[in-house]
């Protein structure tokens, strides 16, 4: 069987176009849904451009760098591997889809809300008499735009430098660029939630300290009643809470032990998901309301210069994301501190 991969000519300008990226003009030329039922099912367009080319890029059995750079058409595809690992470093053990209740695709640097919150009279659950006028709920555009934040890491690296490593050792590079970059924009999320987006919106604050500086389990349970009618599911907590909360009687229940040394994931007696950042300040709990609480408004995904990686000048290659973030509902999400 022949295969249409094979002949697909690669070029720069498969990059930089609007609205499309490397991989989804790759999926139009070479439609994925055409391998159902072959050997290659499975493979998304990129993966099968890789197969063409034979490199392979993860295992002990990784290819060097320089097995891209073979040919004109494989090094068109190293701006996308670079692309790739650095997404799957921001995937991993990345907080932010606990704490955003929707994400936002959006072509700019500027972008305007719409917010909801209700008074105190169109929270009250009344009934409608027969002619009588509904209850409304006000939809109105946030006054401030939120403005969006790129975040990037420089790649310096001189291609003699590197084109006899591994991809797989590579790899590991790029995948901590991720990280760091996903670090800055939960950093940027947690701004907004304790200071707000711009729109006279900061979170409310509340004291934990009875006297002695400690964190009480008493000072947990108030601060999970205010949260009404909203509920506290997630807790985005300081090193320094974090351990304080684990010295609790309370946390030391057998049950929610057994769940931690099985899964990892750590649950409160309240119910809320604790989640632990060192971008939280210390002595710090923001708790929110997941559903309710945060929009991640993504600008674009991860960008490279794929000219300078294409070219092998990777001396001073950028590798960026742009987002921002911003408050739907003022009351979903609420700060606890010893301060």
């Amino acid at each position: 069987m022949a295969y249409d991969f094979k002949n697909i000519k690669l070029e720069k300008g498969m990059y930089g176009q609007r609205e499309k990226s490397f991989s989804k003009i790759l999926e139009e030329l070479d439609p994925s849904e055409n391998y159902r039922g072959t050997p290659l099912e499975g493979l998304d367009a990129f993966q099968r451009q890789l197969k063409r080319f034979d490199i392979h890029v993860k295992g002990a059995g990784s290819d060097m760098v320089e097995k891209f750079f073979h040919t004109t058409d494989s090094s068109v595809l190293f701006p996308e591997f670079v692309s790739r690992v650095v997404r799957q470093g921001m995937e991993e053990e990345n907080i932010l889809p606990n704490i955003t209740a929707t994400v936002t695709d959006f072509n700019g640097m500027d972008y305007r809300s719409i917010t909801s919150d209700p008074s105190e009279e169109e929270l009250e659950l009344r009934h409608v008499g027969e002619g009588a006028q509904i209850p409304t709920t006000s939809v109105r555009v946030q006054e401030s735009l939120v403005r969006l934040h790129k975040r990037g890491r420089m790649l310096v690296a001189s291609y003699e430098a590197i084109r006899y490593q591994r991809l797989d050792l590579f790899s590991v590079t790029l995948r901590q660029i991720g990280s760091y970059i996903s670090r800055m924009h939960l950093q940027d999320a947690v701004e907004v939630l304790l200071n707000g987006d711009g729109n006279g919106n900061p979170a409310e604050t509340f004291s934990a300290n009875s006297g002695d500086g400690a964190l009480s389990y008493d000072a947990l349970v108030d601060f999970w009643a205010r949260f009404e009618p909203y509920s506290l599911n997630t807790m985005l907590v300081s090193s320094d809470m974090m351990l304080a909360m684990l010295k609790m009687s309370e946390f030391q229940n057998p049950l929610t032990g057994l769940n931690f040394q099985g899964t990892g994931t750590l649950t409160s007696p309240l119910g809320a998901k604790l989640l632990r950042s060192s971008v939280v300040p210390g002595g710090m709990i923001i708790g929110l309301d997941k559903n309710y609480a945060l929009e991640m408004v993504n600008g674009s995904g991860v960008v490279v210069e794929y000219d300078k990686l294409i070219d092998r000048q990777l001396e001073r290659a950028a590798i960026t994301s742009i987002s921002g973030f911003a408050k739907l509902y003022t009351d979903a999400s609420k700060v606890l501190t010893l301060w």
